[in-house]
């Protein structure tokens, strides 16, 4: 494919952000648009690292309202694109150990329910009961969402980037962005390492890479790049079917089936923002001891293969959607660890911003970028 000199939009990342902001815009007429992704694949950045969880279980209204609309979006994702994302409804099972954490849950389960999520409570003993292949003796409580789950992110994307391309969108890979063209104010073009594409608008959807990408514009934007980690096993008999995505709440460790085994992670709380995705050999030595002991049966179990991959942190662990000081640079990103699930109604929304002037499927305009000049944060306190 010849490389476009001219495009009408740029998306800058091929995650799941800018492979479904590629296919909303181009299923509402969108052709001359152009997608960028730096990798040799679609998908292989945060995307593809990530430990593939959605849900509807959040501690802020805005973040519940997203996971209303994108959540459903998945599911219906092989009816309406043919690609098939493997949604697993195993559920998610937070398991609370600090009396704080109770405290706080009860708040956000309540908020789930008036907005129509009906997460359950648990009792320490019905978590114990749920959960008899892990020790939790120290459990005080837990909350349960059966339409929790599990989806395969490398379908979400390549259905996306499948389904745009068919549509006229012109996806490249291995094409890495070396600059943004800017002239009074306005977004003129982008630098990449194949041409220069004239364009008047571009979305940074670059995840943990978005934040390098504004610098080119001159725009600054408060999203760190964070460490996250996370290996699988070999199989374990004992895990049954529809064994729940189990986090252990205070100490941010989860587990969830993968196959005929486990896939383990745990956050270091410790981790500084850098970009490097190298498996640090000592934290998986603790994540290890600690899934050890909550799961003592994993002593009979082997390492199957580990990895590393990048968060994309704001200060207040939302995204950042929309308009910057630079006319025609747009920004989605800044997901904070739960972008994948919230990628398909984003790209929706950006769609949305880009030709009806405005979001409508979720108001999400408090989420902008000036929230953090003017103090308007929103604190997401259920984010591993």
């Amino acid at each position: 494919m010849d490389f476009p000199h001219t495009a009408d939009i740029v998306i800058i990342g091929g995650g799941v952000m800018g492979a479904s902001a590629a296919w909303h815009l181009a299923s509402r007429g969108t052709r001359n648009l152009v997608l960028l992704e730096k990798e040799p694949l679609f998908g292989q950045g945060s995307t593809g690292k990530c430990a593939g969880g959605v849900r509807y279980q959040f501690g802020t209204e805005i973040n519940i309202r997203l996971s209303l609309a994108s959540l459903p979006m998945l599911e219906r994702f092989k009816d309406e694109l043919g690609q098939d994302v493997h949604y697993r409804p195993c559920g998610y099972l937070f398991v609370l150990t600090d009396e704080r954490d109770v405290q706080t849950f009860q708040h956000n389960v309540a908020l789930q329910r008036r907005l129509g999520v009906q997460t359950e409570w648990l009792d320490g003993d019905e978590v114990r009961r749920r959960l008899s292949l892990m020790r939790f003796d120290d459990a005080l409580a837990g909350t349960f969402h059966q339409k929790d789950g599990l989806v395969d992110p490398n379908s979400v994307v390549m259905g996306y980037i499948g389904a745009a391309q068919k549509l006229g969108v012109r996806a490249f890979s291995g094409v890495e962005v070396t600059g943004i063209r800017v002239s009074g104010g306005k977004v003129e073009g982008v630098e990449a390492s194949r041409g220069v594409i004239q364009t008047r608008t571009v979305i940074n959807a670059a995840g943990a890479w978005a934040g390098q990408i504004g610098q080119m514009a001159g725009v600054h934007l408060p999203i760190q790049p964070i460490r996250r980690q996370m290996f699988t096993t070999t199989p374990l008999a004992e895990i049954p079917a529809d064994f729940p995505f189990v986090i252990d709440f205070a100490q941010a460790l989860y587990f969830h089936r993968e196959g005929e085994g486990l896939l383990i992670g745990m956050s270091n709380p410790h981790e500084t923002p850098g970009f490097n995705q190298n498996v640090d050999e000592a934290w998986e030595l603790t994540n290890l001891e600690a899934a050890l002991a909550r799961m003592p049966l994993l002593e009979r179990a082997r390492r199957a293969a580990h990895w590393a991959g990048l968060y994309e942190v704001t200060p207040d662990a939302h995204p950042i959607y929309g308009k910057t000081p630079v006319e025609g640079f747009l920004v989605c990103a800044g997901f904070s660890g739960h972008g994948f699930m919230h990628g398909p109604v984003s790209g929706k929304l950006m769609s949305e911003l880009i030709l009806d002037g405005a979001f409508s499927t979720v108001d999400v305009s408090m989420l902008d970028l000036a929230r953090f000049e003017q103090g308007r944060l929103i604190k997401e306190y259920n984010v591993v």
